[in-house]
C-alpha cells in the first residue's frame, strides 16, 4: 500500500511522542467532543480492599496503547476480512483523566460522573480506563437519562456487596449498586469464580434483582454462542471489564488477581458477538495496576482488548 499515511508526514513511531490513548487526538475541552468515542482516564483506587496501584492503570494503558497506534491505515485482520479503525471512517479522542481529589471518594466520583455526562452529551461512546471497580459506580450513574440498557460484567468477582461497615461505593459495590438503577433491566455476571468477594446472601440477592452468574468454567461449558444466547437480543449493553476477569498467567498487573480466568481470544470473541448482538453504548475497563507487572502483558491486553472492542463497535454497527 503506497502512501495513505505510510509515506507521507511523520513516521510517528509507537516510543515517539505523548502518550494519548492509541495516539488518538488529545482534547481537553470537554465542551468540545466531538467523535465516535472518547477515552477517560480515571485515575481512582480508594475503592481497593487489597493491593492500590489501580491509579497508574489509564497512564499504563495508554502508553501500552502506542504499540498499536495504527495512524490512518487503520488495523486489517485477516480472519474477519476486516480493516478496522480506519481514520476515515471511524473518530477516536482522549479527553484525558477525571480529576481525582485525594481521600474523598464522594468529589472523585462526581468529577468521573461529569466526565462520562460530557461524553454522551457529544453522543459519543464512553470508554473509560480505570482505576479500581468503584469507578463502576459513577460511569453508571451517568447514564440516568438514558433509555434503558444490560450491563454485562466479565470479572473474577461478583461485586454485589450492599454495605460493609458502611462502605458503599468501594470496588466490592459496583454491580450491587447498578442492579439498583430503574434504567439497569439485567446483569450478566461473567467469569466469576473461586474465593470470591461477595458472599452467599450477595449471589442470592443479584439473582433476585436480574443477575445471570456464569463461571468462567460455565462459560467454557457453553461456549460463546451459547453464553451470547443468554443475554437479550438487540438491546443495549454497557460492558464492564475487570482485567482480573483474566488469567493472571497473562494479566497479572492488578490488585486481586485469581487463577482460572479467561484468555484473550474467548473474551474476543464473546465481546465480538456482542457487537453483532445489539448495540454497546458503554465500556470501562478497570483494576489494571501496572507496578505489579514489570512484563507490560497486562496494560498491553487492556489497550489491545479495548482497541479490538472499538473496532468492532463501529464496524458492526456501521
Amino acid at each position: 500500500m503506497s502512501g495513505h499515511g505510510y509515506e507521507t508526514g511523520r513516521l510517528n513511531l509507537p516510543f515517539v511522542g505523548l502518550c494519548s490513548f492509541g495516539k488518538y487526538p488529545y482534547q481537553p475541552d470537554w465542551s468540545s467532543i466531538d467523535a465516535d468515542f472518547a477515552i477517560l482516564g480515571v485515575p481512582f483506587d480508594f475503592g481497593t480492599q487489597f493491593r492500590a496501584g489501580a491509579r497508574f492503570g489509564p497512564r499504563g494503558i495508554r502508553e501500552a496503547s502506542t504499540l498499536f497506534s495504527f495512524g490512518h491505515a487503520g488495523a486489517y485482520d485477516h480472519e474477519d476480512d476486516v480493516t478496522y479503525l480506519q481514520a476515515d471512517q471511524v473518530r477516536i479522542v482522549d479527553i484525558g483523566d477525571a480529576d481525582i481529589i485525594h481521600t474523598d471518594t464522594i468529589k472523585s466520583h462526581a468529577n468521573i460522573e461529569a466526565g462520562v455526562r460530557a461524553i454522551l452529551a457529544a453522543g459519543a461512546v464512553p470508554v473509560v480506563l480505570g482505576g479500581d471497580h468503584s469507578v463502576n459506580i459513577p460511569c453508571i450513574n451517568a447514564f440516568s437519562d438514558e433509555e434503558p440498557f444490560h450491563l454485562v460484567q466479565i470479572d473474577a468477582h461478583l461485586d454485589f456487596v450492599d454495605e460493609r461497615h458502611g462502605v458503599k461505593f468501594g470496588h466490592g459495590n459496583p454491580m450491587r449498586r447498578a442492579a439498583e438503577k430503574p434504567y439497569v433491566t439485567g446483569l450478566s455476571q461473567i467469569g466469576i469464580r473461586n474465593v470470591s468477594s461477595t458472599a452467599k446472601d450477595g449471589y442470592d440477592d443479584a439473582r433476585k434483582m436480574g443477575s445471570d452468574i456464569q463461571s468462567v468454567r460455565q462459560f467454557r461449558k457453553l461456549g460463546v454462542a451459547g453464553m451470547l444466547d443468554r443475554i437479550p437480543a438487540g438491546g443495549r449493553y454497557y460492558v464492564t471489564i475487570d482485567i482480573d476477569g483474566f488469567d493472571p498467567s497473562v494479566a497479572p498487573g492488578t490488585g486481586t488477581p485469581s487463577h482460572g480466568g479467561f484468555f484473550y481470544y474467548e473474551i474476543l470473541e464473546f465481546l465480538d458477538g456482542l457487537t453483532k448482538r445489539g448495540t454497546i453504548i458503554g465500556v470501562d475497563l478497570v483494576e489494571v495496576a501496572p507496578d505489579y507487572d514489570h512484563s507490560g502483558s497486562t496494560t498491553t491486553l487492556a489497550a489491545q482488548i479495548l482497541l479490538n472492542l472499538i473496532g468492532r463497535i463501529h464496524h458492526n454497527r456501521r
